[in-house]
C-alpha cells in the first residue's frame, strides 16, 4: 500500500526534471514570457528551490538551450545510405519536426532571447551549425571542404534556418513544400557554384549521378524544364 510519500529527487535528476519542465513551456511561449514561478509550479516546487539548482532563468534557459541544441544537431545525423537528395529530404523533414515543436523557443533563440548574445549561448548555436555542416560534409564524401563548397554547405544551414524562421511567422506556406524547397536550394546553390568552379562541377555530378527519376534533384530538373528554362 502507498504511504503518499512523495520520493524525493537526486540534485542531477531534479536539474534534469527543471530543464525538461522549462523546455516544455519554452517550446509554448518565447522564454522572455516564462516566469521562474510558472516553471516551478510546473515542476512542482518552490521557487527558492528552482534557484538552489540553478541561479537563475538566463542559466536554466541556457541549460535547457544545451539540451535543446543537442537535439537539433542530431536531427542532421542520417545514415549514408541512398541518393543524396533523399537523405537531405529525410533531414529537412526532422529538422521541421524539430521547429514545429519548438517553436517560440527556436524563434527566440535566433531572433533574440534572454541568454543571446551570451558566449554561452553563441557556443551552442554555432555547434549546432558545425554539427551541421560536418554532416553534410560527411555526406558528399569530403573532409577538408575548398572555399567554395563550405560557402554552400554554410549559406545553405543560414538558408535553411531563415526559411523555418519564417514559416514559423503565419505558416503560409505548407511544411513539406518548404522542405522540399530546401533539397532543391542545396542543388542550385552547388549548381551556380560549379559554373564557377572545376572541382565543384565535379562534385555536382557525383551528387546528382545516382539521383531517381522521382528524386528531389530530379524533379527540381523536371520543374526547371517544364519552365522552359
Amino acid at each position: 500500500m502507498s504511504t503518499g510519500v512523495r520520493r524525493r529527487m537526486g540534485v542531477e535528476e531534479r536539474r534534469q526534471q527543471l530543464i525538461g519542465v522549462a523546455l516544455d513551456l519554452f517550446s509554448r511561449r518565447s522564454p522572455d514570457e516564462v516566469s521562474i514561478d510558472e516553471i516551478a509550479t510546473a515542476a512542482g516546487i518552490s521557487r527558492p528551490l528552482v534557484y538552489h539548482y540553478f541561479p537563475g532563468k538566463l542559466s536554466l534557459y541556457e541549460a535547457a538551450l544545451k539540451r535543446a541544441s543537442e537535439d537539433l544537431a542530431g536531427r542532421f545525423a542520417e545514415p549514408h545510405d541512398g541518393p543524396l537528395g533523399v537523405r537531405l529530404l529525410r533531414v529537412m523533414r526532422r529538422y521541421f519536426d524539430f521547429v514545429d515543436d519548438h517553436g517560440p523557443g527556436f524563434s527566440a533563440l535566433m531572433r533574440g532571447g534572454p541568454a543571446v548574445g551570451s558566449s554561452a549561448t553563441n557556443a551552442l548555436i554555432d555547434s549546432v551549425r558545425q554539427a551541421a555542416y560536418e554532416q553534410i560534409l560527411s555526406h558528399l564524401g569530403v573532409t577538408d571542404a575548398p572555399p567554395r563548397l563550405e560557402l554552400v554547405v554554410r549559406s545553405w544551414i543560414s538558408l535553411a534556418e531563415s526559411t523555418a524562421l519564417i514559416w514559423l511567422d503565419g505558416r503560409r506556406i505548407p511544411r513539406a513544400e518548404l522542405e522540399v524547397q530546401l533539397v532543391h536550394d542545396f542543388a542550385a546553390l552547388a549548381a551556380v557554384s560549379a559554373a564557377h568552379d572545376e572541382d565543384m562541377a565535379t562534385l555536382l555530378k557525383k551528387m546528382v549521378e545516382d539521383e531517381p527519376a522521382d528524386g528531389p534533384f530530379a524533379e527540381l530538373v523536371g520543374r526547371l524544364i517544364a519552365l522552359g528554362v
